[in-house]
């Protein structure tokens, strides 16, 4: 880089770091009026409440969101979104998608095949050719990974319902799981595709049932080991603290082993007999099978179990299904998942009255998240100009892409997963079952932003990978002309401050005036 574009890049970074402290501040003080005396109070329709509101609902805005807006405004929008309108991809990213093998292959057939190479490897001499193969598994093990990231991904930027794919990730890193764990990654593409995605809207029961039944939670969480005579308390730990109740409320320790011991028994099926239609449940009484899923009731510790105070008979797989109607239907729940949506959507630190509407409705409707999410969107906080959240690294990735390529199909997706590594959230990454922090002190570092405005610059300036094919390099693209869009003046220009646009005013190239945008404040901040 020029000695003098490196200055400006130098000078316009701290500027911008510089706001950091005081937008914080402003986001925790209440609603305030981020935008200049410069802008008026409507664009061509959309109010800066309007703008605010948008930001929350999706990733981030394309010229499709803010045409749907303006023609239904926002109840109708929010409805078709919550009733699945519109759940649907480009022609071209739906293909790219369905040609991945994570996605087009049996699940069972997936397993087996991980397993296959991992025992050749082991099986193999020591020598060349065990190093060789070695590379191989490591690459195929990457490979697994990368394709379930890109399959989210994608989903992400060019989904339609933008409410609901925001809700796919939330409870994806809700329900988080680690790639690097035995064999979840295998499992990773499916996860999202027929376990959180299916039930993001639906009853908060079901989608905890449906989490339980996955291979990915399953092995994760060691469920998968918890059987008569050797339990494991994990999942049944992590179920009631990170995905029902939370902490401080009200169960004990003997709650967490009663329902461990509930939990006995439920695990996998071996992956090559999985392949064999009827092996389980064929003559066999109490077993349960769904997918790799199976209930095995030889496995069960078949006791009574005294649990959040209510009894469960010994009955096999039916105690499952009566101890999560029992955790889902606690008050501690309702308030519990209230708050994580609010946080995620609203503010750091979501209004009581809010918290309270949301909580009622979710305990009203039996837990139904399409309501609760209703209530929560349609809420004052949900305009409101204050309270902002600092966009964690998926948020930054999505919305910078949704905003630089409006709708524009990229060929290759592994450059997103990359650069979310690089900033410290990689897809399915988390090691610990907690999830990736979403508060906006977790990512308002100096690094972090320093970091953004080296993924800025690749995104704005059009030469990346994403319209390279496999593993090519950077091909040159023309500059996304972000400052004469329509969807810069109608959904961005409003809401900027003074800084970010002296800063943008010091730019010397449309890749710079791009850069300086996506890496500014005011755009990672929603």
């Amino acid at each position: 880089m020029p000695v003098a574009s490196t200055r400006r890049r130098t000078t316009v970074l701290g500027l911008l770091l510089g706001c950091l402290p005081a937008m914080a501040c402003a986001g925790q003080a209440g609603p305030q009026v981020m935008a200049t005396s410069t802008v008026v109070a409507k664009v061509d329709g959309l109010s800066l409440a309007d703008i605010a509101w948008l930001r929350r609902d999706g990733f981030g805005l394309d010229s499709a969101t803010l045409a749907s807006y303006r023609q239904l405004g926002r109840t109708r929008f929010l409805d078709g979104q919550l009733a699945g309108a519109d759940d649907t991809l480009p022609p071209q990213v739906a293909a790219q998608i369905n040609a991945l093998s994570v996605v087009n292959t049996p699940l069972s057939e997936l397993w087996a095949d991980f397993r296959d190479s991992q025992q050749r490897y082991k099986d193999m001499a020591d020598g060349p050719g065990k190093e060789a193969a070695k590379k191989a598994l490591q690459q195929y093990r990457r490979d697994l990974e990368q394709q379930a990231a890109q399959v989210e991904l994608l989903h992400a930027v060019y989904g339609g319902d933008q409410l609901k794919e925001q809700l796919v990730w939330f409870w994806l890193n809700h329900f988080s799981v680690y790639a690097n764990k035995g064999p979840v990654r295998v499992f990773a593409a499916d996860y999202e595709e027929r376990v959180i995605r299916p039930h993001a809207l639906g009853k908060f029961r079901d989608l905890v049932m449906a989490t339980l039944q996955s291979p990915a939670m399953l092995v994760f969480l060691d469920n998968a080991q918890n059987v008569k005579g050797k339990t494991n308390e994990n999942y049944a730990r992590e179920l009631m603290e990170l995905h029902t109740l939370g902490v401080g409320a009200g169960y004990t320790q003997a709650d967490v082993q009663q329902l461990m011991r509930v939990l006995t028994g439920a695990g996998l099926a071996p992956p090559k007999l999985a392949q064999r239609i009827g092996y389980f449940g064929r003559g066999r009484p109490g077993v349960v099978r769904d997918g790799l899923f199976v209930f095995n009731p030889a496995k069960h510790d078949d006791g009574d179990k005294t649990f959040l105070g209510q009894t469960i008979r010994g009955s096999g797989y039916a105690e499952i299904a009566q101890a999560v109607d029992l955790i889902t239907r606690q008050p501690a729940c309702a308030q519990f998942v209230s708050r994580q949506l609010a946080e995620y959507f609203i503010a750091d630190q979501p209004s009581p009255a809010l918290l309270d509407a949301m909580a009622q409705t979710f305990q009203r409707t039996d837990g139904d998240i399409a309501a609760v999410v209703r209530t929560m969107m349609l809420s004052k906080d949900a305009s409101a100009l204050g309270g902002r959240k600092f966009k964690d690294p998926m948020r930054f990735v999505v919305s910078s892409m949704r905003l630089a390529y409006d709708g524009q199909p990229i060929p290759n997706a592994a450059p997103l997963q990359n650069w979310l590594r690089q900033m410290g959230e990689p897809l399915y990454g988390r090691i610990t079952p907690d999830g990736w922090p979403l508060d906006s002190a977790s990512w308002t570092g100096s690094g972090q932003l320093s970091k953004r405005f080296d993924f800025a610059r690749v995104i704005g300036s059009g030469r990346n990978r994403l319209f390279a094919d496999g593993d090519a390099g950077p091909v040159p693209h023309d500059v996304p002309d972000l400052q004469g869009s329509a969807l810069y003046r109608d959904a961005i220009a409003p809401t900027l401050s003074d800084a970010t646009r002296d800063a943008l005013a010091k730019a010397k190239s449309p890749t710079e005036w791009n850069t300086f945008l996506l890496s500014s404040p005011d755009f990672n901040y929603r």
